[in-house]
C-alpha cells in the first residue's frame, strides 16, 4: 500500500496476482511491465487508451479533472480571470505534456465562452 505510483508499479509488476490503481500516465510509462484491466459495460471489453479515456468509454476507471473558480473572484480579481482564461486556452497542451488525456477541444471552447460571459 503506497501513495507513490513508482512503488505501486514495482509492487504490481513483481506479483502476477497484484492489482493496483494509479494514473493513466503511469500506466503508459510502464505498459511494458503492466497489464490493464479492460472494462465491459455491456458492449464488450474496452482497454484504456488515449481515445477510450478521452471519449469516456473507459469508465468508471477514468474521469475528468476540473478546476473550479469562484465567480466572485473572477469578477473582482482580474488575475483570477486571466489565470482561468489561460488554463482554458492552454490546458489541453499542458495535460498532454504530463501524460494526462486532454478533454476534447470543444469542452475547453465551451467553458471559455462561459468564462467570457462572466466578464
Amino acid at each position: 500500500l503506497s501513495e507513490d505510483d513508482n512503488v505501486l508499479v514495482q509492487g504490481i509488476a513483481g506479483d502476477k496476482n497484484a492489482l493496483g490503481y494509479f494514473g493513466f500516465a503511469y500506466f503508459i510509462e510502464n505498459k511494458d511491465k503492466l497489464r490493464a484491466v479492460p472494462i465491459d459495460n455491456g458492449n464488450g471489453p474496452v482497454e484504456p487508451t488515449h481515445e477510450t479515456v478521452q471519449s469516456g468509454e473507459y469508465a468508471p476507471l477514468s474521469r475528468p479533472l476540473f478546476t473550479y473558480v469562484s465567480v466572485k473572484a473572477l469578477k473582482e480579481k482580474p488575475q483570477v480571470y486571466d489565470f482561468a482564461k489561460f488554463l482554458l486556452e492552454n490546458g489541453a497542451e499542458f495535460a498532454e505534456e504530463v501524460g494526462y488525456v486532454a478533454l476534447p477541444q470543444e469542452k475547453y471552447d465551451e467553458q471559455l465562452k462561459k468564462l467570457e460571459g462572466l466578464k
